[in-house]
């Protein structure tokens, strides 16, 4: 089973992550940060439809701040969903501010809505933690996944990534006769494995969606995560396998039920030549962020020197053994694979 150690130091961006973000556009000049929002002056629990306290605060701020602060928030949505155009502005407006209390990172989800047709669209402004910023970045290079997302001095903003939690996918789903068990778990094996070469951890039920897509005969899945505070931290290799958390147990037992080890193994090899491949359609900005990640400090020394033990045995191969850092890690592991 994978187990968290104590809560997550977080680490800053360092100059090179930040003039990778300015080259790549990631970094923008806002004018509302995460610890602006937490001037609020008042704050309610927020339930869901059935009732249930969802641990979400929605804030309020006084009236005299919550014009600018709302056509701030306003700004941050323009610059991530159309690269600034400020003339989207007249017909949206914010809906809520709600806060998380639970977990370690606190982030504020902003609720925007579009005021033509009433459809309405999240984001999220967090603290920049180094890790998450690296999280969001390899899945954007090496994932089938596009993320949005900025940075902003010590603040990160986050799009929404819409699809069905995973915890609720398989309390609910699971039993459903239109439930194509093959497609699920060759998804999840896909995802394991992608988990795996990244290092990206702590992929339990509650930190990835099911997006579920319909075709004309078959329903489609794709297992995506969503919170990358666990990227490259952790010293035990179990930690970047989704298989090993007990929460994610109903799909592996479906799996056993339905899949073979050749077709796991087939999966498997699906999923790093598909990384291969898009480390070398995006070589540049792949090497651009490894090389900074290399340099970088994301964990502590002995999570290292465990990890990279782990993976050598794992992989069988000693030149894990020669890494300092988990960005080192990280790039032995992709080139592994880009290699074989």
């Amino acid at each position: 089973m994978a187990l968290i150690s104590k809560k997550k130091i977080p680490y800053p961006i360092s100059p090179q992550l930040r003039e990778y973000l300015t080259k790549y556009q990631r970094e923008v000049p806002l004018s509302i940060h995460y610890t602006d929002l937490h001037r609020f002056s008042n704050a309610i629990s927020l339930y869901d439809p059935k009732g249930h306290d969802t641990l979400w605060l929605s804030v309020f701020y006084e009236p005299g701040d919550t014009q600018d602060i709302f056509y701030a928030l306003k700004t941050i949505y323009a610059h991530l969903k159309v690269d600034g155009d400020l003339s989207i502005l007249s017909h949206l407006s914010v809906d809520r501010v709600d806060l998380c209390t639970y977990g370690n990172t606190r982030p504020f989800r902003i609720r925007i809505v579009n005021q033509i047709n009433d459809n309405f669209d999240y984001f999220y402004i967090k603290h920049a933690d180094a890790s998450r910023v690296y999280g969001l970045e390899l899945e954007d290079v090496l994932s089938p996944n596009q993320v949005s997302y900025l940075t902003s001095g010590n603040s990160l903003v986050e799009e929404h990534i819409v699809g069905m939690p995973g915890d609720i996918f398989m309390k609910t789903h699971l039993q459903d006769p239109s439930l194509n068990p093959i497609r699920l778990c060759k998804e999840f094996v896909k995802f394991n494995e992608r988990c795996f070469i990244r290092l990206l951890g702590d992929m339990h039920s509650s930190n990835f969606i099911v997006d579920i897509t319909p075709d004309f005969e078959e329903i489609y899945y794709r297992l995506r995560a969503i919170d990358f505070d666990q990227q490259s931290y952790e010293g035990k290799k179990s930690v970047y396998m989704p298989q090993y958390f007990r929460q994610n147990n109903p799909i592996i037992e479906l799996g056993m039920k339905y899949m073979t080890p050749e077709s796991v193994r087939q999966y498997q090899i699906e999923e790093r030549t598909q990384i291969a491949t898009r480390m070398r359609i995006e070589k540049s900005r792949a090497n651009d962020i490894l090389d900074v990640m290399s340099e970088d400090r994301l964990s502590s020394p002995e999570y290292i020197a465990q990890l990279r033990q782990e993976l050598a045995r794992h992989y069988q191969h000693q030149v894990f053994l020669e890494c300092r850092t988990m960005g080192q890690l990280v790039r032995t592991s992709l080139e592994l694979i880009s290699h074989h």
